[in-house]
């Protein structure tokens, strides 16, 4: 009931709306079509003959209503400087184009022809009359002012129609008279713009011409609108007054000045009209405009077995896209692995520029402890001079028993015994013996330590100017990490590569950004509401149009996946020249790297050189009191052997024979007679060996 006596304004608008929309999902649910088994009668008065039409049919209820919604907003168009004439005429075009001319003279394909004109011929109208408030070029009013002209002469073919003419009666004639007098009226206005036009090219043999044919269609104009309201009449004044003045300057000027040819009017180019008006378009299924379906949980099994070939198709669309996506993804990932080309570090500048975290960290740790490398070198130095002396009193104690063992060879020597073998020293006494075991111990773990205490020296000086260098200034430590010096050239090739990369990224984060946006709209691609109102025989139709969405961002994906091609080349091309500086690069980031490495190497081995020093000064402390209570037992073991010696060397001086007498040697005497006349024989002498040995003289028998 509120659909039929709506109010005359939006308002009512936009409930006619709402009531069309709820009609088109409801008879896509209820069988209430003609001749359907819910169909019920419906019935509407016509407008012009008054009479009373009824169907059973729930299309002829839409028909009506959108014909009502169309002449209302005729309607408030009229009162409002019609605003509202392009959704006039979109109502009646949906209603011409969608429904049956059979239902009621009103919705014959001429009338609805005649208000569709009408509506666009008003609206052209109100756009005329901004454009020539807004002083737009006079050829563009021009071509308005001529659409105007056709949208009318359309109209006006409608209202020529005798099934028209026979509809609208006494009407046909008013209606025609006005709307050939506006034909006249807006084709008057047409040429008017182009003499202006032809004035501002200075043709003005042209100007002459276009403004006589606005004259004399003004006249026209003039003889129809006999009966029209006042204002029209002083519209058409005022027209005539500046068409009536710029004609007789113009012939005026031209007659005396200029004296140019006045062409005929057949003979220049005809104005084209430009339509910058359109219908706008009825959405029955728009829930903005018609809102929520009310009929919503009504879905017919027909609508969800459509639904799921739409989803196959929405799938099928996916897959064929996602393929071409895929293969081309995959020559790119085999692509940059080849070049092993890594967008953030391939320029690796930056990094020269400052010392690296971890660096500073190890200088702030070492600015609070100023001491470090001082306590180091102390502990090497008090290591050191522990070291040296364990090695001097081993040495002695070496010493001492190699003396004794010389010592008790001579004695050896003096007492006649046989010396042991060169090399083989005499059996020593149990006490010296005792310690050169001792000395033999401790010289074995002295020479073990002393690789280690080689080893940790070298660590140590190693390290100490690494740990000096990081507590001295930050710059120094700058200035003692390696840094590249590339050309003009080189950083140009740089340059380029670097923005050849970033290209590729853009790519790929456009092709995920694209596939994203697909894989969202297809999810969300519910068209479960159209179905429902949409025939069956519709359905294919229905399907391409609605995959029509996905158009545009297909064409996206393609564009990118096209591109590839150009990007790969020349990224190619840049690797090529970026070669030598990659080398460079390359070299110097390696050197800062274990130039960083040794700096924070050297920092943490700082604990474990002095706890190792530590160790060693401990150790060396405690073998050096072994080492000086082996050399006072060897000095005392030493001293005992020493006086042994000299005891049995006073023995055996006290067995030597006194010393040999040094009297002269005693003459000769003669020989007995007997012995000069033959002397003795040899025989009679008894032998050598049969004398007995006490009966030798003392010195004889000592020796």
């Amino acid at each position: 009931q509120s659909a039929v006596n709506v109010p005359r304004d939006f308002e009512g608008c936009s409930m006619l709306r709402k009531y069309f929309g709820q009609l088109h999902y409801l008879q896509s649910r209820i069988p209430m079509g003609a001749e359907q088994e819910a169909a019920v009668p419906i019935a509407w008065t016509e407008i012009f003959s008054g009479k009373t039409v009824t169907h059973e049919d729930i299309k002829y209820e839409q028909a009506c209503i959108l014909y009502n919604l169309g002449a209302l907003h005729s309607m408030l168009g009229a009162m409002d400087k019609r605003v509202s004439e392009e959704c006039a005429a979109g109502a009646f075009t949906y209603l011409r184009d969608h429904f049956p001319h059979s239902y009621s003279v009103d919705m014959s394909h001429q009338i609805l022809n005649l208000n569709i004109n009408l509506m666009l011929g008003q609206a052209q109208e109100c756009l005329l009359e901004k454009s020539m408030l807004d002083n737009r070029k006079s050829f563009l009013v021009a071509r308005i002012s001529a659409q105007v002209v056709d949208y009318y002469k359309e109209a006006c073919r409608a209202l020529e129609n005798s099934e028209t003419a026979s509809l609208l009666g006494k009407i046909q004639k008013d209606w025609k008279k006005l709307v050939q007098m506006k034909i006249y009226y807006f084709a008057a206005v047409a040429h008017l713009h182009m003499g202006k036009q032809a004035e501002e090219q200075q043709k003005f043999g042209e100007r002459v011409i276009y403004f006589q044919s606005a004259l004399d269609k003004l006249n026209e104009a003039i003889k129809l609108a006999k009966g029209q309201p006042e204002t029209v009449q002083e519209a058409l004044r005022f027209t005539m007054d500046v068409i009536g003045g710029k004609y007789n300057s113009a012939k005026k000027d031209n007659d005396f000045i200029y004296h140019e040819a006045v062409p005929a009017l057949d003979t220049l180019q005809s104005v084209k009209g430009a339509p910058l008006v359109k219908a706008l378009p009825v959405n029955p299924t728009d829930p903005a405009v018609t809102g929520p379906d009310i009929f919503a949980k009504l879905v017919p099994m027909a609508a969800h077995e459509a639904s799921s070939l739409y989803s196959e198709e929405k799938a099928k669309l996916l897959r064929d896209v996602m393929a071409k996506i895929e293969a081309k993804n995959e020559v790119l990932d085999q692509f940059m692995d080849s070049m092993q080309l890594d967008p953030e570090t391939v320029d690796n500048l930056d990094m020269y520029s400052h010392i690296p975290p971890i660096l500073m960290e190890k200088c702030a740790a070492l600015s609070v402890r100023p001491d470090t490398v001082k306590n180091l070198v102390q502990s090497m130095q008090v290591l050191s001079g522990v070291f040296t002396d364990v090695e001097a009193s081993l040495k002695e104690i070496r010493d001492l028993l190699e003396e004794d063992e010389a010592q008790e060879r001579k004695l050896q020597e003096l007492l006649g015994k046989v010396p042991p073998p060169q090399g083989s020293p005499p059996p020593p006494s149990p006490g010296l013996a005792e310690v050169s075991k001792e000395c033999s111990k401790y010289m074995e773990v002295h020479e073990k330590a002393s690789f280690t205490n080689t080893e940790l020296h070298k660590a140590m000086n190693l390290h100490i100017g690494n740990l000096r260098l990081l507590s001295g200034p930050l710059e120094q430590v700058r200035a003692a990490l390696p840094s590249p010096t590339l050309t003009e050239d080189d950083k140009q090739v740089l340059q380029n590569l670097k923005r050849i990369l970033g290209k590729v990224q853009e790519m790929r984060d456009q092709r995920m950004s694209l596939e994203q946006q697909l894989r969202e709209m297809i999810q969300k691609d519910d068209i479960t509401t159209s179905l429902v109102t949409t025939d069956r025989s519709e359905m294919k139709k229905l399907f391409e149009e609605q995959l029509k969405k996905y158009d545009q961002i297909k064409v996206y994906l393609e564009q990118n996946l096209a591109a590839q091609e150009n990007v790969l080349k020349a990224l190619t091309d840049a690797n090529v020249k970026y070669a030598a500086v990659r080398k460079a690069l390359a070299e110097v980031e390696h050197k800062w790297n274990t130039t960083v490495q040794t700096l924070v190497a050297s920092y943490e081995a700082y604990e474990d050189l002095m706890k190792k020093s530590q160790e060693g000064k401990d150790f060396y402390t405690d073998l050096e009191g072994k080492a000086a209570r082996l050399l006072e037992k060897a000095r005392a073991a030493c001293q005992a052997a020493e006086a042994n010696r000299q005891q049995i060397l006073e023995k055996e001086m006290k067995k030597q024979p006194p010393p040999r007498p040094t009297a002269p040697k005693p003459a000769l005497q003669k020989k007995p007679p007997e012995l000069e006349a033959g002397g003795l024989d040899v025989g009679d002498l008894p032998p050598l060996g049969s004398l007995v040995l006490s009966e030798l003289p003392e010195e004889l028998r000592s020796l």
